[in-house]
């Protein structure tokens, strides 16, 4: 098999064939981890042989993995999270159930793992059963949209903290779908709000479903601004939406896109998906001090 590597858009986004995640050679896996770098989400296809063994395996590849949070109701404490609409007997789990609405808390803009105190690289998700129509994933570039910036803006935002909150974010879905149990194991941490890649210099603008406020800004007044620049992230130049296909694994950088899933209808196609997740390698700030991480 001969690797290929072809662009999705002009912004973002890489389609990978000729590779099976089980047998990636040296030389691939330096061509893949560049590509990584350079296009923030990866398409590797064909991988029809796909179970948690091999997706454990090659994401090992890019660095340790973080645990799946105790409350999320699929994979907790395990390397594995799973997101699907199917209970232990194989029937559709019904929309209004709590472990529904949780998880619709994806289908805002976000970016995996932003209210962990070291947020996470990269975050891979295989496809095992996908609806034959919806349940997309949208990808967003807040490389593209700093760049889009004026100097002005960026010169006001790159100073700035926001803290991120996995409660508020799932706060906005349903108030109490989490407790007083999660507020221990999740309090709120605070993130730099433009992110430096520290391969090749690039930055992205780190905001997100999870960012509730700005530090040393009126809360609310802050929150209209976090909206305002989600909303400008995720302009259409600057998206990839991916129709899943089975056999897709799709992986993304964390600190250079914002992502969210795309409703189907939950009552007639099941849609079964695993996501591993890379762990960061440091806070973005620490003790008052800003970091690139």
């Amino acid at each position: 098999m001969s690797i290929t590597i072809t662009p999705l858009t002009p912004v973002l986004g890489a389609e990978i064939t000729g590779i099976r995640i089980g047998t990636v050679t040296e030389a691939e896996f330096a061509a893949i981890n560049q590509a990584f770098e350079d296009y923030s989400v990866l398409v590797i296809r064909d991988q029809t042989d796909i179970d948690d063994e091999n997706q454990l395996a090659f994401s090992y590849r890019f660095g340790a993995l973080e645990q799946v949070i105790s409350s999320n109701p699929g994979g907790a404490g395990t390397e594995i999270a799973i997101f699907s609409n199917v209970d232990e007997s194989g029937a559709l789990i019904p929309p209004k159930d709590k472990r529904m609405l949780y998880n619709a808390g994806n289908q805002m803009w976000h970016t995996d793992s932003s209210y962990k105190p070291v947020p996470s690289t990269a975050s891979l998700l295989s496809g095992r059963v996908v609806p034959p129509e919806g349940g997309e994933t949208e990808f967003a570039s807040a490389r593209a949209a700093w760049e889009a910036l004026s100097p002005e803006e960026q010169a006001e935002y790159e100073p700035l903290v926001a803290v991120h909150d996995f409660l508020y974010s799932r706060g906005l879905i349903d108030k109490t779908l989490l407790g007083e149990k999660d507020r221990k194991e999740l309090p709120a941490v605070r993130q730099k709000m433009v992110r430096t890649n520290p391969v090749n210099g690039r930055k992205a603008i780190y905001v997100g479903a999870h960012a509730s406020h700005i530090e040393g800004r009126d809360v609310e007044e802050s929150r209209a601004l976090l909206r305002r620049l989600t909303e400008f992230v995720s302009q259409p130049q600057f998206t990839y939406t991916h129709q899943w296909k089975p056999g897709d694994l799709v992986m993304w950088d964390n600190r250079a896109v914002l992502h969210r899933g795309k409703g189907w209808d939950e009552s007639k196609y099941k849609r079964v998906m695993h996501r591993t997740t890379v762990a960061g390698v440091g806070p973005t700030v620490e003790d008052g001090q800003a970091f690139a991480a």
